[in-house]
């Protein structure tokens, strides 16, 4: 039997808290909807809320020096090329090339904590 969940959502964890918030207000366009200065953010997306947190000192160390996330956090657009272009003029250019995925066109580029992002546009 599973246990009784109210909700959901996704988060991660910075050493560079304020980094990664400035980072995902630019990329999202908006404010985080919960804010604790060097603490907790928090956006609300469609579908989805989005945490970032600072782990406390006694933590830092298994966020600090981990190999690459497993984290994907795709973000679905109207225009694959808008999108490239507004993370390239943030200063994370996605590395590779657009490809062709079963549900349309997808490109990977990586938050500055190196947590992949999953941009793709669905064919239409």
């Amino acid at each position: 039997m599973a246990f009784d969940y109210q909700d959901a959502l996704v988060t991660i964890a910075s050493v560079k808290f304020d980094n990664l918030v400035n980072f995902y207000t630019d990329l999202l366009g908006k404010k985080p909807a919960s804010f604790i200065p060097n603490v907790y953010a928090e956006f609300q997306l469609p579908g989805v809320r989005l945490g970032i947190f600072q782990p406390k000192k006694i933590h830092e160390s298994e966020f600090e020096n981990s190999a690459k996330s497993k984290l994907s956090l795709c973000l679905e657009v109207s225009n694959l090329e808008d999108a490239i272009a507004h993370l390239t003029n943030l200063g994370y250019p996605p590395p590779g090339e657009i490809s062709i995925a079963s549900h349309g066109r997808e490109i990977y580029a990586y938050d500055p904590d190196g947590n992949r992002l999953i941009i793709h546009q669905t064919n239409t």
